[in-house]
């Protein structure tokens, strides 16, 4: 996928799964992944901050293959060198990791490049710093990052409004919460513990893919 093919990457922004280790559960990172992908996850980042580099690379490849096979984008969290090792096709980077100017020069035009945002000025900026889609949040309380600031749906839509480029809602999203979003102009939604701390991970996929689908109206 090309950065800047804008319809098909708010396609893919639908139901943006995140990994995280915390509920293996004597499984695979790659199982698990595969089991999400299959149901329908849109996009899959792969996010890891103690594993060691080298092994954070292999991780990266093997998911991009497992990804690849469902025609589904590989993002890497903030690490720009695993991203280019493992030619995932993009990186996502926070407003406190590798400014986004800078990740945009070292990844080229063709890589995908989202920014994680909580505020309209921050949005804007990370726009014309080359960002080709935003991550907003956390839009409600999240045990995955229990010290994340918090973005009001009012400042959500409002970012929506400020940029063309595509917003994802991450951050507390679940079943029960997700309709909340309904209206606020986002292309999708991320999840991290909604799917992977699902003991049924298929079944979750296809309820939030559902869900999804009725909040952004596509």
């Amino acid at each position: 996928m090309k950065s800047c093919d804008k319809e098909e990457l708010r396609r893919a922004l639908k139901l943006y799964a995140v990994t995280d280790r915390a509920w293996l559960n004597g499984r695979t990172l790659e199982e698990q992944a595969e089991e999400a992908l299959r149901a329908g996850v849109t996009m899959l980042q792969v996010r890891e901050k103690d594993l060691e580099e080298g092994a954070f690379v292999q991780e990266a490849l093997r998911l991009r293959k497992i990804a690849g096979r469902f025609r589904v984008p590989l993002i890497v969290d903030d690490n720009l060198r695993v991203a280019l090792s493992s030619g995932a096709d993009g990186v996502h980077v926070g407003q406190s990791d590798l400014p986004a100017a800078r990740a945009r020069a070292e990844i080229g035009p063709e890589k995908i490049l989202g920014v994680s945002a909580q505020t309209v000025e921050q949005a804007v900026r990370a726009e014309k710093d080359g960002a080709d889609y935003l991550g907003v949040g956390s839009v409600f309380p999240t045990s995955t990052k229990p010290d994340a600031d918090s973005v009001p749906l009012e400042t959500l839509r409002a970012i929506c409004s400020a940029v063309s480029i595509p917003v994802v809602a991450i951050g507390g999203i679940s079943e029960q919460s997700a309709l909340r979003l309904s209206g606020s102009g986002i292309a999708g939604i991320s999840v991290v513990s909604a799917i992977f701390a699902n003991k049924d991970i298929p079944g979750a996929v296809k309820r939030l893919l559902a869900l999804a689908e009725r909040v952004t109206g596509r």
